[in-house]
Parts: structure tokens; sequence; C-alpha cells
């Protein structure tokens, strides 16, 4: 079977042993407003005792602030399937949720100049 830090839903060999949907229930739409950007935390509220193994695992990446993104890649699970889980979390009080901070000008020219430079030197 996988190594323990895959979690339980994972071989070596077969890959993932359950399908993404299955995980969430077959849902596909959050009740929550998430995107890839949004910042969820645990507010230290157990989750409720119907949920599933992922949303175990996906609270306890969530002691301090975490995007959805980078919980999606530390669950090897689509980002749909993640806001999914993380929506539920959110619904019975496990986590809060914030929409992400944006400048007050996304496309502010001295920003993305910078973001240039350091491309052009990487290259």
């Amino acid at each position: 079977m996988g190594s323990p830090q895959e979690g339980p839903w994972l071989d070596d060999a077969a890959g993932r042993l359950i399908r993404p949907y299955t995980v969430s229930g077959g849902r596909t739409q959050p009740t929550a407003a998430l995107d890839l950007l949004s910042m969820v935390m645990a507010t230290g509220t157990a989750p409720q005792p119907h949920m599933g193994p992922e949303h175990s695992l996906a609270l306890g990446l969530c002691d301090g602030p975490t995007s959805v993104a980078e919980i999606a890649a530390h669950l090897r699970l689509p980002a749909v399937v993640t806001k999914v889980l993380l929506s539920d979390l959110v619904d019975c009080g496990a986590l809060t949720a914030r929409a992400p901070r944006f400048h007050a000008n996304p496309t502010d020219r001295s920003l993305l100049e910078a973001v240039l430079d350091g491309l052009r030197q990487r290259l």
C-alpha cells in the first residue's frame, strides 16, 4: 500500500484507489465561495462525524492560513474536489475562509516590471 504520508487512498503501484468524485460524494459545486487563492484556517471546532478521512486530512493542513491551491496539492486532489471538501468544513464551522487580498491596482506597472526582470534573470 502507499506510504504513510500519501494517505490511505493511494497505492505506490496503482495510484489513487478512490476516484476524486467519490471523495466529494459526486458533488462538483462547493457551497462556499472559494477560489484557488482563498485562505482557509482551522477554527478549533471538530468536523462532523459523518465526514470522511479526506476532510480530516484537509483540516489538518489548516493550522495557519493556507491557500486552497496548497491544500489541493498536498491532498493530490483536483481543485474542485478540494473546494467541495473545504466548503463542507466551512459550513460546519471547522474552517474559516477569506477571499484573497489584491492590491488596489492588480496590474500595477512596477510590480509587473519587477516580475519581468526576475524572469529575465532566470533565463
